[in-house]
């Protein structure tokens, strides 16, 4: 296979990032005509497809690959482009994928000093919110420059470091125990008990039962809440049990506005940061490539200072 097209792959880096053909030529100032010709012209030269033409569109496998390296490439080359002078172009951000607990919690004081030179030198900041176990699908995919997830192996093409870890404790209101478990949570009444769900990836209050009561696979009675800061509101205004980050509900423990059950049972969650390996020999000015590093660094710094050693 001969060198790949670079206009190819910025085009179907546009089309991962767009969903759409129209935006996609938007983004790039071309016609829509033109990112068709130029996709069409790509896939001859891998001989495969690399885009579903669905709504929204989506990448196959093929596509997934060389979105990969497309990334990669569109990096190092905005790093050489900023090398001589140029800022970067509008559109042009560092794409992060980090859980929705880590995000609520302890990411976005960490982030601060990151984001803020990334406004200085004309760097956008994406932050893709998934659950921890998938995170890294989102990075495999190429969507993203690193995450922050609980698969501990290095992923292919990328670097990867222990961040530390994230307890989980169960806890609810004191009118929800009063009303609902006077005699507390237990064996035998688990299971008629509602507990809050973050969505249907979240497992924690599953992983949470099965420790505290030695029971194998529990069934609960589920309510959904997709937002780590609504959860704990709703866990607060006593629609069930919940199973959240310590360091999220310390605070409505310490005041009595929760209530921690079985302090002694608590689901530890290992965290790591992944990212890929850009290297780049231009070091006279924050580049691209730097800045994933400092977010790496900065990721490390807080998490440091805010969750247990791994």
């Amino acid at each position: 296979m001969k060198d790949l097209d670079s206009a190819g792959l910025d085009c179907l880096a546009a089309l991962a990032d767009e969903r759409s053909f129209e935006r996609a030529a938007q983004r790039l100032a071309i016609t829509q005509s033109a990112v068709s010709q130029r996709l069409r012209s790509l896939e001859a030269q891998v001989g495969q497809l690399l885009v579903v033409r669905s709504r929204p569109l989506r990448l196959t496998e093929g596509g997934k690959v060389l979105l990969r390296f497309a990334r990669q490439l569109q990096a190092l080359r905005s790093d050489v482009v900023r090398e001589l002078g140029a800022r970067a172009a509008p559109h042009e951000r560092v794409a992060i994928a980090i859980n929705a607990d880590s995000l609520a919690t302890w990411v976005l004081p960490a982030l601060e000093p990151v984001v803020q030179q990334g406004l200085r030198e004309g760097y956008g900041l994406e932050l893709v919110v998934d659950d921890q176990d998938f995170t890294h699908d989102w990075l495999r995919q190429g969507e993203v420059l690193g995450c922050v997830s609980t698969v501990r192996q290095a992923l292919r093409g990328c670097t990867v470091q222990p961040l530390g870890v994230m307890r989980y404790v169960a806890v609810a209101s004191p009118d929800f125990m009063r009303e609902q478990l006077p005699n507390g949570l237990t064996a035998g009444n688990f299971a008629q008990t509602p507990f809050m769900v973050f969505n249907r990836k979240d497992d924690t209050q599953v992983l949470w039962v099965a420790k505290a009561f030695g029971v194998r696979a529990p069934r609960l009675r589920e309510r959904y809440v997709p937002s780590s800061e609504a959860y704990v509101r709703a866990v607060g205004m006593g629609w069930g049990v919940g199973v959240a980050p310590e360091l999220q509900v310390r605070a409505l423990i310490a005041s009595g506005e929760l209530v921690c059950l079985r302090p002694e049972i608590s689901v530890d969650v290992a965290l790591y940061w992944h990212q890929w390996k850009l290297v780049s020999e231009l070091v006279a000015a924050p580049t691209r490539v730097a800045l994933l590093d400092q977010i790496g660094q900065a990721l490390a710094l807080g998490a440091k200072k805010a969750l247990s050693l791994a």
